[in-house]
């Protein structure tokens, strides 16, 4: 089934275009339209969404996992064979040159290796326990990877590999920031880590929104707050997205009130140290994810949830609503081209942009 939906955007806004040394304001003018293929129908939920080169992976309930070719859009889909396995949600996923992680949310913790060359599957970790919930993980290259989660004792979890998840590490609380009670985060998307380099960022919410940096790959953390909504139980920050050590954004709100946007999103030119709000009178409320449109420099992004697919050309001080349909989380090869992913379906997606 395809959808083409047009929604036609004069948009003539003030761009601020930030670095550390100075800010030039500049215009920026653009017809956008999006056009959605949709590729894949399943009966599963699908949160987690990685690319690499041809092909993108995709996770979801029930065990299941697939690999989509983005030229062709075929379809192989997979299932994890044990019944343990099958019962579990993959709400991460990590794609390297060799491998393909699977990480599942909720008890047990269970992380599988795919092995590309080979397709064999290996389970590489377990973890036990009634609060242990695993929400992201990303992987640096094909030997190192880190994955974020719930608090089990009196911090957040971290858990760190350096030998292609062969074995992991749980970061001890004394290295970690301090904790604040009611604090968690949230498997939406896969998106409440971003890496760039050495560095890892990490997103909470709950009793607190806050970002904890780590410039070393793990091993040392620092906690900045952000003016993101916080003090609820599904308030928070829900994805980050870097395009360099610098520049991020980040966007979440209150999932019980998904049309408020006053207090969701926001960006960086420092880091992550400190966070300026973006534009609340036409952005998207509650979202799941967002990402730095590539190939713009830092200028477009584009943010998605289940209210519907939102665009910007102005660093977030404008907005566009492109789309109705929900989903939970994206991503996207170039300037115009990605997929989309959320309940029982994938879908490609294609940006039309007369400037």
């Amino acid at each position: 089934m395809k959808d083409l939906l047009y929604f036609t955007l004069l948009l003539t806004s003030t761009a601020c275009k930030t670095n550390s040394k100075a800010t030039e304001k500049e215009a920026f003018k653009t017809d956008v339209t999006i056009e959605i293929d949709q590729i894949m129908t399943d009966s599963i939920s699908i949160r987690a969404l990685d690319y690499l080169h041809t092909d993108y992976w995709y996770s979801g309930s029930d065990g299941q996992y697939g690999r989509i070719n983005a030229a062709t859009g075929e379809v192989k889909k997979f299932q994890l064979t044990s019944k343990e396995a099958r019962k579990m949600e993959y709400r991460s996923i990590a794609v390297t040159e060799q491998y393909t992680y699977l990480l599942s949310a909720g008890n047990p913790a269970l992380i599988y290796k795919i092995t590309h060359a080979t397709n064999e599957v290996k389970l590489v970790y377990t973890e036990l326990g009634d609060q242990v919930f695993y929400d992201s993980m990303k992987f640096w290259n094909d030997q190192e990877g880190i994955a974020f989660g719930d608090p089990i004792e009196d911090c957040l979890s971290i858990i760190k590999t350096i030998d292609g998840g062969q074995t992991w590490t749980k970061s001890k609380c004394t290295r970690l920031p301090k904790f604040i009670i009611g604090e968690a985060a949230f498997a939406a998307s896969n998106s409440n880590i971003s890496i760039y380099t050495d560095n890892v960022w990490l997103v909470t919410g709950g009793a607190a929104a806050r970002v904890l940096h780590s410039k070393d790959r793990g091993s040392t953390w620092e906690s900045y707050d952000t003016p993101i909504i916080a003090g609820g139980e599904m308030t928070g920050i829900y994805a980050i997205d870097f395009i360099d050590d610098q520049r991020g954004i980040l966007i979440g709100g209150d999932w019980n009130n998904k049309e408020d946007n006053a207090a969701n999103k926001a960006i960086t030119d420092d880091g992550g140290k400190t966070w300026k709000l973006m534009d609340a009178g036409s952005g998207p409320g509650y979202c799941s994810d967002i990402v730095f449109i590539p190939e713009t420099e830092g200028k477009e992004i584009l943010a998605v949830g289940p209210q519907g697919i939102w665009w910007s050309g102005t660093q977030g001080n404008s907005w566009k609503k492109l789309s109705d349909k929900g989903f939970y989380t994206v991503k996207m090869i170039n300037n115009k081209e990605g997929f989309l992913a959320g309940r029982s379906k994938v879908s490609k997606f294609i940006l039309n942009k007369l400037e």
